[in-house]
Parts: structure tokens; sequence; C-alpha cells
């Protein structure tokens, strides 16, 4: 059975969930407040203009409904499919996504290993050229997240760094204040370069490998199953006008649990590139896809999302981020708030400081819990809030993510949710709820 359309109703609520996701701390929002709510396509939450991507104008000629996200004006769906409908095109061929509005830079010179190793739990000396992790910035003192990235090694003295749009301005003043004051301790110089203009799009789904390969200037040359998930590559595609592109850099990864890629263009080619996979691909095996298939579908990957599930108050150990933290880190510390991080790691029950909440799944049967929603426990005590959720199209049941007491986390405990002031039985489950079908070394994309 198909996962129903999403009508126009659904549609509005979505695109107005959506449009509200600017990163804020974790707090209840009631339906009453979320059914009130208005968004405006012309303005920002603070009222200036919205940005516009360089794929704009092609959003709007496939038909795209836009809406107000980090900033930007961007597509939420596009009038071929419906979310459901792109959600499972993404499961099953392959959709490309306009990325664009997240923030790219170079950390270069130096003290840019030095200063990212404060800035973040990462072990980057441990780190290959042209590999890539999931971190985090971390406050001092605190350990809570300034926000999530990206970090990839492309040499010795030089990392490209990918943030969500929403923490733009907050990302850019911690950075340019953190290399201040390094720089002012006498460390080795660090420059921060934002590559502003420059496109990025995530070609996502299981025909991604083959449909990439089709455009490579020279596809003997680059063997794309020897580019496993975490890796990255400067390649050269072959542009309509026969000409060869200027470097891309492409990174296998993405926001979805699928196989894919995340491809850096140079800003004068972002169109023509984006254009190139599609025309080469064609309709039948790639659709470009919005916000609302990008959500649902980050969701069953079990993956954050910036001023939801995480935030300036969370810490990567309640945030089940745990495993972005090196081990020789675990000892020797040297990080932002890892005074406060390193005891959190011993639970409680083995004689560690341990956390009082942690981020967990939830299965939930009946209605889809929203972000917000009260948790509680069998008897009925409030334990924690869902952080985000909606029905899935890949399981057809409702899932959600939140946080809860430390102790009623654990895989299979029994618990409710509050939706529309009745309880609704849920139950704590792994993550992710979809496998995910990275492509690793010594194993294929399922």
């Amino acid at each position: 059975m198909a996962w129903p359309l999403v009508n126009g109703t659904a549609l509005r609520a979505l695109a107005a969930s959506i449009a509200s996701r600017a990163p804020r701390p974790i707090r209840p929002r009631t339906g009453a407040a979320l059914r009130g709510a208005r968004f405006y396509a012309s303005s920002s939450a603070e009222g200036t203009a919205l940005g516009q991507t360089p794929l704009y104008d092609l959003h709007v000629r496939h038909g795209a409904k836009m809406v107000p996200f980090g900033g930007y004006s961007m597509p939420v769906q596009y009038s071929d499919l419906s979310v459901g409908e792109s959600h499972h095109w993404t499961r099953e061929k392959a959709s490309l996504f306009d990325v664009s509005h997240m923030v790219q830079y170079h950390v270069s010179g130096p003290g840019a290993e030095g200063l990212l190793m404060r800035l973040t739990p990462t072990a980057l000396p441990a780190l290959p050229v042209h590999q890539s992790t999931l971190s985090a910035f971390l406050h001092p003192g605190t350990g809570g997240i300034v926000d999530d990235a990206v970090i990839t090694r492309l040499g010795p003295e030089l990392f490209y760094v990918v943030t969500n749009a929403g923490c733009r301005e907050k990302d850019a003043k911690f950075l340019t204040e953190s290399i201040e004051a390094w720089q002012a301790q006498g460390n080795p110089s660090v420059v921060l370069t934002p590559l502003d203009g420059q496109g990025l799009i995530a070609l996502q789904g299981p025909q991604a490998a083959e449909i990439l390969s089709g455009v490579l200037e020279d596809p003997t040359a680059t063997n794309l199953k020897e580019l496993y998930f975490g890796q990255s590559k400067y390649l050269r595609l072959r542009l309509p006008s026969g000409n060869a592109s200027g470097k891309v850099l492409v990174s296998r990864g993405g926001y979805t649990g699928e196989d894919g890629f995340e491809i850096s263009i140079p800003p004068t080619q972002t169109v023509e590139t984006t254009e190139l996979l599609l025309n080469s691909a064609g309709s039948e095996r790639l659709r470009l896809a919005g916000l609302g298939a990008r959500d649902s579908l980050r969701l069953e990957a079990g993956m954050c999302l910036y001023g939801h599930d995480l935030d300036d108050t969370t810490t990567p150990v309640e945030g089940g981020l745990s495993w972005i933290i090196g081990k020789d880190r675990r000892i020797e510390g040297g990080f932002n708030g890892a005074e406060t991080i390193i005891p959190q790691l011993t639970p409680r029950s083995k004689g560690g400081k341990g956390v009082n909440r942690r981020r967990v799944g939830l299965v939930v049967e009946g209605a889809p819990a929203r972000e917000g929603a009260e948790i509680v426990d069998t008897d009925g005590t409030s334990i924690g809030r869902v952080t985000s959720g909606c029905p899935s199209p890949t399981l057809k049941k409702n899932v959600a993510m939140g946080y809860v007491k430390d102790g009623k986390h654990k895989s299979g405990t029994e618990l409710a949710v509050v939706v529309r002031g009745r309880r609704r039985k849920a139950t704590v489950t792994k993550m992710p709820f979809v496998p995910s079908k990275y492509c690793k070394a010594g194993a294929s994309p399922a």
C-alpha cells in the first residue's frame, strides 16, 4: 500500500513546521501554538529578507513550494511528487537536494588542527586526508553544543567544515572569537574562510553512484566503488558545453541514511552541474526533493536537527553522540567542556557522574507525536519531551525522537506520549529506525 499523499491541509502544516525550524532552545510547544503560528516567505523571523541559494530559479521552474528555512527561501516539495512519494523515491531510486543554504568554510593554517581540537572533541590527528567525520563545536565549561558540523581534512593544515544555516551568525561569532583568543595566547595562526556562494547539493539514493559515474569527465579514472562512506575526492564533471567543470569536492555520505554524495560546486557552475545531473539521469531515475522528504528521511535515519534534537544546553553524551569523542581525548581532554563531558561518559551505575537525560528513539501508537509533546512513564510521571516526530513513510508507523530521564532510555522500555491530551503508548526503540545503506569498505550498499 502506498503511503498517503500529503493533502493541502497537511502540506500547509508541514510547511509551517519546516518554516519554524530555526535553531532555538528545546522547549514545549503546544498544539494551539503550532496551529496559530504564521510564517511569511517574504522575510525571516527577524524581519530581514530571505536569502536565495544559486538554485532558487531552478526550484521555481520545477514547481517548488518555497518556505523560509535557516534564513533562506527553500523548497519544501515539488509539483511532480508529494512529500511521501518523494521520500519513497529517494529510498528506491535517487533524489537531488539543494543544501546550498548550509555554511561551508575552509579552516587553514599551522594552527588549524590545534584550534579545532580545542573547539571539538574529535581526534583530528588520526583523521586521514580526504576523510570526514561528524563533530560538534562545544561551549567552554558547560560542554553544550554550539552547532554540529562535518569536518573533512583536505591537507595537513587545511580543513573543510560544513555547519548549519540557522546557526550562521552564531557560528561565525563563535569561530571568530575563538580564533582571536587562540592567537592572543601565542598559538600558531589560523585563517577562517567562508566559501560564500559555493553551491552544495546532495545526490541521495541507491542509484546515486551510477548517476554520478555517468557524468564524470573520465569515469575510467575514478572508480566510485572505491570511494567509501566518509571519504571525499576532487573530481571534474563533463558539462553539456563539452568542457570539463571546475573541481568539485565529492563527499560520500548524506543526511538520509541512503548511499549518496554531497557535492560542493564552484559558484558559477552550480546551476549547470545540477541540470547536468537531472538531464543525464532522466526523470525516471532522478527527481528533485525538498525539505519535507529530507526531514522524514533524516528522522528515520536517527539523525539530529540542530535547534530541536540538539542545542546549546545539550552535551554530546546527553545527545547520544559520545561516539564523536576520540578515545585519547576521553583521557587527555583539552577540548571545550571536557571537565563536564568526560565525567558524564561513565554512568552512575558504574560509579561515574553520568547524565540526567538521554536522547532516545520512540515508536508511538495512534496519532503521531510532534515536537514538544510530553513523555510520561507508566505511572503518568513526566520524564521528558519529544524533539522531533512524524509518520514514517517506510515503516508505516509513527516515529519520534526525544529526551527522557536517565534509566528510562533502554530499548524496549514502555512509556507514553501525550498527544492532544491523550496518552499514546510509546516504546523506546534503537535508532536508526530504518537501517542505513552507506557504502562502507568491504561492503556494498544494501
